[in-house]
């Protein structure tokens, strides 16, 4: 099959279509497929053929955004077997088939019915097959073929960046690089000039230049100063077709800045200044300002200001500002215009950030001179010091004298000077000062202990101008007498243990003292000499301002005395020295082997015997819960209506258990109670059963104390009748018991519990050797003796 195009349309394809004809239908112009083998048709024999080969061909062309008004002409197919009669049917296939390419099935032709872009789709890959109209079976193998679509230049040039801002610095070399711009085309760069740019400056000239094939910008004049002109604003223009005439173009703005480098020295705007400085202005404030312009700017434009030579180099000082760039002139001492009145100051500004690269341009600073001119004016009183500082005792008599303040006029009138205290309105007035002479005297007695020090403000004013005030500064300070004797340090809670032995240091104490330092410390500690001697306990002075707390014997009895007292003596080292008395509490407690307080209660007992506070609490709670059941126990039984005895039998004595309970008020064959009473006593005693009778029945007292001189058997004969009299018992039979142990032994009691009351001489020390089990037999033994001894 051949595939032959005929269209020489644009003129860029002359030279190809020229090839085309030359070299005729069977190479360039063609795509021919030959049949290697041939089929037995219609009978006849099979007979093989030499496969032929051919040149292909397989690449056709059609201009893109072709805008006539038939379709375009592409290209066209032939089969070896067409004859020429129809009897062959092309087809057809792949990409844009039936829609953008159609083939007429009888010719071939290949016409394309769609203008085309080939910046959206640079070729289609198609595939044709010549076919039998009468059997439909193919006369070749299906053959693959490519229509490419042929670039035109219609895409311009376009910066997608644009536009830019960019900076380079001023003062650059000529030809210094600025940017690099690029434009890009959408046109076929491998076919003809239509995607090849060139770059030219439309504005921006002469003062750069751009390169035509790269894009980058370039200055074009030597020095271009910022201080000049800062801003320019350049268009660079991108053509194809290699700029030639007929090619399009795009453009894009540069905004280029230059930016400042320090080629301008600082310049002082004149070469004098005069300033008038009052002499009455504060040594420290700023009297006035200078300044050297710099035309360049930020760090280029900093400078540094100083005194370079002048009479008042010592006087004044200068400081940059440096948000100003301003010299800032300040008084360092006081101005008198009495005895200088002018002054004369040569400043100097200089670059802080050099560019050696520009020192050709001169020095970078410049000089200028200053005058100053001191003003004369009426001058406040000038105290002789700056402060005073000044000393007097406490308890000093009203009136005493603590010092004098002198102020003088320092202008040449030499006026008369009057003091005064300033004092507001709250103030306590302890001091005067006389008006004529500045001195001070007390007022009020001081008190050292409450107020050490004392600042006053002292004013002093002309009495020609009394506008004019001058303030100083007086220090007080009250010097301490020995006025207050020493003191416990604070209140000491001592203790001393149960089994404590002599000699045992069981505290230690200090003291303090109001007084100053010279008048307090060294404390001596002692016990009062008119006392007599102290059997318990006794003081030793530790000679570093602290007392220790000693015993005197051995063993202590909370049971005995729970608390004593120690008075003591304590004195400072003052002259004259001055003593106090305290009195020390001590308290007995009970303690561990390792001094460990237990307990300090005589009466906690259960304590001292080794139980916490938690284990009483704990056998408290046990005790009400056990009672709690009980209760509810009984209260469950009686609705029951169950006999609070169940068992037949009692292990103290034989008791007739009753389990009738009757037919209730209706049942008047029940047990009648009355049958257990004294008959006697039934028949007499008939009383409500809800109100009490005045029966006096003995106490309970009185008959225990009785038990000794009656018999068992009648003491129980006496409480079942004062059970049967009494009518507010239960409506029940009820058990009472009653213990008793018999007479008292003849041989007396062997408890020891009285043997503390009796006089023995013997020794229980060896007690406390015994272990633990025997530890608090020792310690009561123990306090025996201590008591007997005492």
């Amino acid at each position: 099959m051949k595939i032959t195009s005929t269209s020489c349309i644009c003129p860029v394809l002359v030279c190809l279509c020229f090839v085309q004809r030359c070299y005729g239908t069977a190479h360039h112009s063609s795509i021919k497929v030959t049949r290697n083998q041939t089929k037995h048709i219609e009978g006849e024999t099979e007979v093989h053929h030499r496969p032929k080969r051919g040149w292909v061909w397989n690449q056709f062309f059609v201009l893109e955004e072709h805008m006539g008004p038939d379709p375009q002409y592409v290209g066209k197919l032939h089969s070896n077997s067409d004859k020429g009669d129809g009897s062959v049917k092309y087809i057809l296939t792949g990409e844009g088939a039936g829609t953008i390419f159609i083939i007429d099935d009888t010719t071939g032709d290949i016409h394309s019915t769609k203008s085309l872009d080939r910046e959206q789709k640079t070729h289609y890959v198609l595939h044709a097959q010549a076919i039998d109209r009468r059997t439909n079976k193919p006369l070749e193998p299906e053959s693959e073929f490519i229509i490419k679509v042929q670039d035109i230049n219609d895409n311009a040039p376009k910066f997608t960046d644009g536009p830019y801002i960019v900076t380079v610095p001023e003062m650059s070399d000529m030809g210094t690089s600025v940017l690099q711009v690029t434009a890009t085309d959408a046109d076929d760069p491998t076919y003809g000039n239509s995607a090849r740019v060139v770059y030219s400056i439309l504005q921006g000239q002469p003062y750069f230049s751009v390169d035509p094939k790269t894009g980058v910008i370039r200055t074009a004049l030597h020095n271009m100063d910022r201080e000049a002109r800062e801003h320019y604003s350049v268009v660079i223009q991108a053509k194809d077709m290699a700029g030639q005439v007929g090619g399009l173009s795009g453009s894009t703005t540069v905004n280029i800045t230059l930016t400042d480098v320090n080629d301008n020295p600082p310049r002082f705007p004149q070469k004098h200044y005069q300033l008038y400085v009052p002499e009455s202005a504060q040594v420290g404030s700023a009297v006035g300002k200078i300044k050297a312009n710099d035309a360049d700017t930020g760090s280029n434009a900093d400078m540094t200001y100083s005194i370079i030579n002048g009479d008042g180099m010592g006087i004044f000082s200068i400081s940059t500002d440096k948000e100003t760039r301003e010299g800032i002139l300040s008084l360092q001492k006081p101005l008198n215009y009495e005895k200088k009145k002018s002054y004369t100051l040569n400043i100097e500004g200089a670059n802080t950030h050099l560019d050696f690269r520009f020192s050709h341009l001169g020095p970078f600073k410049d000089a200028t001179m200053l005058k100053i001119i001191v003003g004369d004016v009426d001058e406040p009183p000038l105290f002789s010091m700056p402060s005073y500082v000044m000393e007097v005792y406490e308890n000093a008599k009203i009136g005493t004298v603590v010092g004098t303040v002198l102020a003088q006029d320092p202008d040449s009138a030499n006026s008369l000077v009057r003091y005064f205290i300033n004092y507001n309105a709250e103030d306590d007035r302890f001091f005067n000062i006389d008006a004529n002479t500045g001195t001070i005297k007390t007022t009020k007695v001081l008190d050292r202990e409450e107020t050490p020090w004392y600042n006053i403000t002292v004013t002093a004013s002309e009495n020609d101008n009394p506008d004019l005030l001058s303030h100083v500064t007086v220090g007080i300070r009250v010097l301490d007498v020995n006025d207050n004797p020493p003191e416990l340090a604070r209140e000491y809670d001592i203790v001393v243990c149960e089994n404590s032995k002599p000699g045992q240091v069981i505290h230690t104490i200090s003291a303090t003292d109001k007084d100053d330092f010279a008048n307090g410390p060294r404390f001596n500690f002692f016990l009062d000499e008119h006392l007599p001697v102290n059997p318990n306990f006794t003081l030793k002075d530790n000679e570093d301002n602290t007392a220790s707390i000693l015993t005197r014997r051995r063993r202590f009895s909370r049971t005995v005395q729970d608390v004593y007292y120690l008075p003591i003596m304590i004195s400072d080292g003052g002259i004259p020295s001055l003593s106090s008395s305290s009195t020390l509490t001590i308290r007995v407690c009970a303690c561990e082997r390792d001094g460990r307080v237990r307990t300090c209660h005589a009466e906690a007992f259960l304590s001292s015997a080794g139980l916490s506070t938690g284990a009483l609490i704990a056998i408290l709670l046990c005790v009400l819960i056990l009672l709690a059941i009980v209760v509810i126990f009984i209260t469950l039984r009686r609705s029951k209506k169950e006999p609070l005895i169940i068992s037949e039998e009692d292990v103290r004595e034989n008791v007739v258990t009753y389990d009738d309970e009757g037919g209730g008020e209706e049942d008047t064959e029940a047990f009648d109670i009355t049958a257990l009473r004294n008959p006697s006593a039934a028949e007499e005693l008939k009383y409500r059963r809800d109100i009490r009778p005045e029966v006096k029945l003995t106490p309970r007292h009185q008959t225990l104390s009785t038990l000794e001189s009656i018999d068992v058997q009648e003491f129980i004969k006496q409480r079942l009748a004062e059970a049967d009299l009494d009518p507010s018992v239960p409506p029940y039979d009820s058990l009472q018991t009653y213990a008793y142990e018999g007479q008292r032994s003849e041989a007396g009691s062997i408890s020891s519990l009285d043997s503390a009351t009796t006089q023995s001489d013997q020794d229980y020390h060896y007690l406390g050797d015994w272990g633990p089990e025997f530890k608090k037999l020792a310690e009561l033994y123990g306090e025996i003796e201590s008591e007997r001894t005492t």
